[in-house]
């Protein structure tokens, strides 16, 4: 048996077999942070955005291998995968987000973060949403050359990521992104929904004001006729 062959038939598990223990914020957060990044980038083929994805690194060592909470990977087509496999996709994740708490905290912070610059993920930001232990809650790493050097907050306490075009910041305890070229700020799903229905009870009103109009119209005119036939 040839070491292709050997190679292929190595198992690769979806699942890493921990427990996901967290608080709703964190799931929330999450997962708000997955679909707005997700719509932001559904017109662009060459971008996948994913979440609690098994990532392996190193082909032939299952082992070799980090569960991120979201990523974004720039140059790869989009669709559904099982896992994510560098040796496939040919490339690392372009930016990385962990939203951390302090079961995770020393994962995060420690070995994540060496992992993540060793394997050349070129933005990193990382996440406490109930500001149990960071300080500042939201931080942000970009890397230079084999090592991360942490970005500045803006004077609103603000962090830019050059890769996604994004200003993010907290905003009343929950993570905002926003455009940077249009300052326009994305909206969380629940958000869209209601803009959404908003935007069809807007549209049924000017609806249901036509046919009123129409009605009105219809009825001067019968009242025309009338008038005219007597």
């Amino acid at each position: 048996m040839d070491s292709t062959t050997v190679l292929d038939t190595i198992v690769y598990p979806e699942r890493d077999g921990k427990p996901m223990g967290e608080t709703d914020v964190h799931v929330n957060e999450l997962a708000d942070l997955l679909k707005m990044l997700q719509h932001r980038y559904r017109d662009d083929a060459n971008a996948f955005v994913g979440a609690n994805m098994l990532c392996y690194y190193e082909q032939g060592v299952p082992s070799s291998c980090f569960c991120p909470d979201v990523f974004v990977v720039f140059g790869v087509p989009k669709g559904s995968r099982r896992t994510f496999k560098f040796w496939d996709e040919k490339q690392p994740p372009t930016v990385i987000f962990e939203v951390t708490s302090r079961q995770s905290r020393l994962e995060d912070m420690g070995n994540k973060k060496y992992l993540y610059a060793s394997l050349g993920v070129s933005e990193y930001f990382i996440y406490d949403p109930l500001h149990e232990y960071m300080h500042p809650p939201f931080q942000g790493f970009v890397l230079r050359g084999e090592q991360y050097q942490a970005l500045e907050q803006d004077a609103q306490g603000g962090l830019q990521s050059q890769r996604l075009g994004l200003r993010m910041m907290l905003e009343e305890e929950s993570l905002a992104l926003w455009d940077s070229s249009r300052g326009v700020r994305l909206l969380r799903p629940l958000e869209e929904m209601d803009r959404r229905r908003e935007a069809e009870a807007e549209l049924q009103s000017e609806r249901t004001s036509r046919l009123a109009a129409e009605a009105e119209l219809a009825r001067l005119k019968q009242q025309i006729k009338k008038s005219i036939g007597e």
